[in-house]
């Protein structure tokens, strides 16, 4: 049907099967599979022009509404994929969802009016698939999985403490000054009695040992604000204390690599549009927030 209507619309044979992009002779068949299933002629051929015949005119007249009507039920398909909408399932760490996940999700929200967002802040590890997520962010290295990982950045670990403490106890200068001076630990970020450093490139754990041990990154960086010792968090998660002097940065020069930023989905195959849209997002807004980040002085 769409074949015979284009011919008609073209003028001729050859003009239709150009409209089409098919062989000549392809639409010549295809014209008469049609005929031959009507059981009528549709056309008058001559070798300079084609006319209707009194079925084909009345048949043309309900193959081109039926041709519209594909034409703009395709066209609201392909609007439905290119125009985000629908809950999208995002989960981040708490505090690193709040600073910097958070605002990509207003942005997201106000350009696209037709999509939802569901939000779920935790530091404990989300399964994607059994928990209905359509992407997380996770910090530090990834274990191997199917999951397709797309960067965003980095953010330093960085060891700080009061200026209170520091006064009081001295500023270590090494990472081997640390066997005399009081390290909280915070374990969900180092779980053993060490902390990694670098020294002339080449990695450095330090013993350490502290009256306060916690899983709790708040708990942790509250003790050192109370001048209790020294402790090791991620950059993000002391932005503001160092920011207004509450704490102040150690040990630049030793720090270990910056840990990764990822942004994890299901696949790189049909990536939904709600979804791709709001990767895009990502991936033009956490990676200049984290370079100003880490620019910063302290």
């Amino acid at each position: 049907m769409l074949v015979f209507a284009r011919i008609v619309e073209g003028g001729s044979l050859s003009a239709g099967a150009r409209a089409l992009g098919k062989s000549l002779p392809a639409v010549c068949r295809s014209l008469a599979q049609l005929e031959k299933r009507l059981g009528e002629r549709l056309l008058h051929r001559t070798t300079r022009r084609i006319a209707l015949t009194e079925a084909g005119t009345e048949f043309y007249e309900r193959c081109r509404r039926i041709a519209a009507e594909i034409e703009e039920a395709e066209a609201a398909v392909s609007a439905r994929k290119m125009e985000p909408q629908g809950m999208l399932a995002v989960t981040a760490p708490l505090l690193f969802g709040r600073m910097h996940i958070a605002p990509v999700v207003a942005d997201y929200l106000r350009r696209y009016r037709k999509a939802a967002v569901s939000l779920l802040l935790t530091d404990r590890m989300v399964n994607l698939v059994e928990e209905g997520m359509d992407a997380a962010i996770r910090i530090g290295e990834l274990a191997d999985s199917a999951l397709v990982a797309r960067r965003l950045g980095s953010v330093p670990r960085v060891v700080c403490a009061s200026p209170e403490y520091l006064k009081r106890d001295g500023v270590p200068t090494r990472p081997q000054d640390l066997a005399r001076h009081e390290c909280i630990r915070f374990t969900d970020l180092s779980p053993a009695r060490e902390w990694t450093f670098v020294e002339n490139g080449r990695e450095l754990k330090t013993k350490i040992d502290g009256r306060f041990v916690s899983n709790n990154g708040d708990a942790a960086i509250d003790a050192a604000l109370h001048g209790l010792g020294l402790v090791m968090v991620l950059g993000y998660q002391v932005e503001q204390p160092l920011a207004d002097g509450r704490l102040v940065r150690v040990l630049r020069d030793f720090e270990p690599v910056a840990a990764p930023v990822h942004v994890l989905y299901s696949s790189a195959r049909l990536v939904p549009a709600k979804l791709k849209a709001f990767l895009e997002l990502l991936s033009e807004s956490v990676p200049a927030r984290l370079e100003a980040l880490a620019l910063k002085p302290d």
